[in-house]
């Protein structure tokens, strides 16, 4: 017999309490019942993102919310900057581009995260600036705060994608003074993919009174004049929306701060275990949500991860584009507990262990346990 463990960053396991709505006979979405429902959703979502602002929900991916925040804020010609330090900061200037913005791309090593003193002499002129709190290509963190205030201080917007490190790595929403804050539904909420959806600030909202970007399904005016009655302007994924309040539940239950701490604890876990096992972290200032380790020269990071998953049932996720075969991530969001790190550095150990490489047996697991059990 085998059993699945799933420790990728999106999708992330779904509890059973989201599970089981998904498969009780769905009902029409015009309707008290299903307003209700969206509400609480929304005022979840508020929570999570630590906002006031108005939240813009679509049914598709997140990368659905990252074009919503382009297409509604810039106007072709639009002076944005977009911030490269791996595949979905690349994202950000690719949809740009597609609507005409004239992007200056701030190109970073991957595995590092921008000095926002790089962003603040960028600034005259522009627009919008496109962020991502964590790079879950490389498991780097953004400081996001230090950006926001400089950001603020004039007229641009700031747009955070945060889908992955949402839950697991801190955000302030209102505090810090982000304008846009994008999320997914696949990976700190718990449930599959397919919901994305995006906080917009007063601020924000003036560049979309004044936006001549085309926009049909993803626009944030449509959204939001039927946010007024708690509905959508089109058909939504009535069985996920369930599922999130199921989720959304949980994570007030628990509280977003806690989650915060637990997270962290489960990363630095990770991390501890990776030392022990002659590994290096990937990421300068590594996140909470997902941490990429360097695969040891002489080995196939690809083979690992394969093997893993098919004669282990274990899934990691390996590298993008040039990281490919050079990293492991594995991903601490989502419904985990304490037991789930201790599964992952031990089958970790063996497929390293399968591959030839040198440590002691029990090493990674010990050093987890210590900071797991504090």
């Amino acid at each position: 017999m085998k059993k699945e463990y799933l420790f990728s960053p999106g999708p992330t396991p779904v509890p059973p309490e989201a599970l089981s709505v998904m498969g009780a006979p769905i009902f029409h979405h015009r309707t008290q019942r299903y307003r209700d429902l969206f509400k609480e959703v929304i005022e979840g979502l508020q929570y999570v993102l630590q906002t006031k602002n108005d939240i813009m929900f679509f049914t598709s991916s997140g990368t659905g919310a990252m074009e919503a925040s382009v297409s509604n804020i810039i106007s072709p010609g639009d002076r944005v900057i977009t911030v490269n330090g791996g595949k979905f900061g690349e994202r950000w200037g690719q949809i740009c581009r597609a609507y005409g913005a004239e992007v200056d791309e701030i190109m970073l090593e991957w595995g590092t995260a921008v000095e926002p003193s790089e962003i603040e002499k960028r600034l005259d002129g522009v627009k919008a600036v496109y962020i991502t709190l964590s790079e879950t290509s490389t498991g780097a963190l953004t400081d996001v705060k230090a950006v926001a205030e400089i950001v603020g201080k004039t007229d641009a917007v700031l747009a955070v994608d945060t889908i992955s490190g949402l839950v697991a790595d801190e955000i302030k929403t209102d505090e810090w003074g982000v304008d846009i804050a994008v999320g997914g539904s696949q990976k700190g909420l718990m449930i599959p993919p397919g919901l994305g959806f995006a906080s917009v600030s007063e601020k924000a909202w003036k560049l979309v009174e004044e936006s001549t970007s085309p926009k049909y399904y993803f626009s944030f005016a449509k959204a939001k004049k039927s946010l007024a009655k708690y509905d959508n302007p089109f058909t939504p994924a009535i069985s996920l929306v369930r599922a999130l309040r199921e989720t959304l539940a949980m994570i007030r239950d628990v509280g977003i701060e806690p989650l915060f701490a637990m997270y962290k604890r489960f990363s630095d876990a990770i991390r501890a275990a990776a030392l022990a096992l002659n590994l290096e972290m990937f990421a300068q200032n590594p996140a909470n949500c997902v941490t990429a380790l360097r695969v040891p020269e002489g080995i196939d990071g690809q083979e690992i991860v394969k093997t893993l998953r098919n004669d282990m049932g274990v899934t990691f996720a390996g590298g993008q584009e040039a990281l490919k075969g050079k990293v492991i991530r594995i991903a601490t969001m989502g419904y985990q507990t304490q037991f789930d790190i201790v599964t992952a550095i031990s089958a970790l150990e063996a497929g390293l262990k399968k591959m030839g490489h040198k440590f002691n047996p029990g090493d990674g697991v010990k050093a987890a346990q210590e900071i797991l059990l504090g």
